[in-house]
């Protein structure tokens, strides 16, 4: 359900004029030029990346012309997921009838918000958004350690005396600055203005960022470090062991429910804007590097996380004996059948691209470069699949609708199969019989048709 804040009309945040003043007289004038439009640019980037995640992540979208206190901290809960607690404060402006009651008692229950009038109506400042900011993100102690050296040294970048605020109030919009809570391409924000929707979005999504909440990511496909990073991730990541969910899905195995099923663990979701966001899953590290490079070559660049997993599948002993010695990436149990379950070490490639444009690119590049149709096929990447698995959360086109059946435990890992969409009913009726209390979540996706004819039981 989409919920909808009022806000004000949004505008582009200029460089500071600081900027160029500072430069020396002997650079030319198109270099400071260049830079204020690099800078305009980034901060526009940065504002529109906020805008987006936080409407397709939480249903939170600024429409109006001024944001009052209420809507402000009714985003701040929705983002937290923060729930009414059931010791209720006493607040002296703000009934159980008000629609922002639950987001203002959740946050007083947590102390960020600190007194019992809301003034939830009140248009809201920048700098008291700031505020309940610094307690959002949990850097009320830290504020509070400021001396007044640091403080004035801070709120100097923002152009505000110390003189004019109280010591708690100065100490937090120090801190905020000092930490990076405020970034720096929004410091002409804040003196003696409103809140202004672009504020409020970047605010809240620097929230979510040191409560961890926001994406994650082990760098970008154009940077220098993204190969050592894809190797130190893939080399800490070990097989999944989740017992009570193996106990269900392996169950599943044996009776042929499932074809196979794979474990993830929800401490790396990449949390990703969908609609610019896909995964890759694949097993071999060198096949992913090479893949870096190849969409590094077309000109795509992209966010990249390495979301470890496992993946369990049967093993007939028809196909002969599997490897008798299990290594730290694959292991092998023998059923009561004859047949093995076989463990295996995998990741998925989550990537954000940088626009949908470059989403929708990355298909054809798969298809040309890393999708084997032939035995020894050459003009391939290393390790390419014949039955490659790449997914998307929202629609593209010339891709297939699948089902993902998801199991839930009680801690991080969850468990996941794949099927086809007529097939899903009798896989989650048979979960809930090996367990009635599963939790489980089954929803539709857009999957390669490679993959989705491999399920179809078409092979190629």
């Amino acid at each position: 359900m989409s919920t909808k804040y009022p806000a004000l009309t949004r505008s582009l945040l200029s460089a500071s004029l600081a900027l160029s003043i500072a430069l020396s007289s002997a650079v030319p004038t198109y270099a400071a030029t260049s830079t204020t439009t690099a800078t305009s640019a980034a901060t526009t980037a940065a504002s529109s990346e906020a805008k987006l995640f936080l409407k397709e992540k939480f249903g939170i979208t600024f429409t109006t012309s001024t944001i009052t206190k209420g809507q402000f901290i009714q985003a701040v809960a929705d983002a937290l997921k923060l729930e009414q607690p059931e010791e209720l404060p006493a607040f002296t402006d703000l009934t159980e009838t008000s629609p922002y009651y639950a987001a203002a008692a959740a946050l007083h229950k947590q102390g960020i918000l600190t007194s019992t009038t809301v003034n939830a109506e009140q248009k809201l400042t920048a700098a008291s958004a700031l505020y309940i900011a610094v307690k959002a993100a949990g850097l009320q102690e830290l504020a509070h350690t400021y001396p007044q050296a640091k403080i004035t040294a801070g709120l100097k970048k923002l152009n505000i005396p110390a003189s004019s605020l109280g010591t708690a109030a100065a100490q937090e919009l120090a801190a905020a600055v000092d930490t990076g809570l405020l970034p720096a391409s929004q410091y002409n924000a804040i003196k003696g203005k409103g809140l202004t929707p672009q504020l409020a979005e970047t605010l809240i999504v620097q929230i979510l960022s040191f409560k961890g909440e926001y994406k994650h990511y082990i760098g970008n496909i154009n940077d220098s470090t993204i190969y050592a990073q894809l190797h130190d991730a893939f080399k800490t990541s070990n097989i999944i062991q989740a017992l009570e969910l193996q106990t269900i899905v392996d169950t599943a195995l044996k009776n042929n429910l499932v074809t196979g099923y794979n474990l993830k663990d929800a401490r790396f979701d990449a949390n990703f804007t969908p609609s610019l966001s896909l995964n890759y899953g694949h097993s071999d590290l060198l096949h992913v590097i090479q893949l870096i490079g190849l969409l590094r070559s077309e000109g795509i660049d992209a966010k990249v996380q390495l979301e470890p997993k496992t993946s369990a599948y049967i093993f007939m002993k028809e196909w002969g004996e599997p490897p008798t010695k299990d290594t730290e990436n694959y292991k092998v149990v023998q059923i009561e059948n004859g047949n093995y379950i076989t463990y295996a070490k995998e990741f998925d490639i989550a990537f954000e691209f940088n626009n949908a444009a470059d989403k929708a690119r990355f298909q054809p590049i798969i298809l040309q470069y890393a999708k084997k149709d032939k035995a020894d096929q050459p003009g391939l990447i290393y390790g390419s699949w014949f039955q490659p698995l790449y997914y998307s959360s929202t629609k593209l086109d010339e891709y297939e609708v699948i089902t993902n059946n998801k199991i839930t435990g009680s801690g991080y890992y969850y468990a996941q199969s794949f099927s086809l969409n007529d097939q899903s009913k009798n896989i989650v009726e048979g979960f809930r019989k090996l367990d009635p209390a599963v939790n489980i979540n089954s929803y539709t996706f857009w999957v390669d048709k490679p993959f989705h004819n491999y399920l179809n039981g078409e092979g190629l």
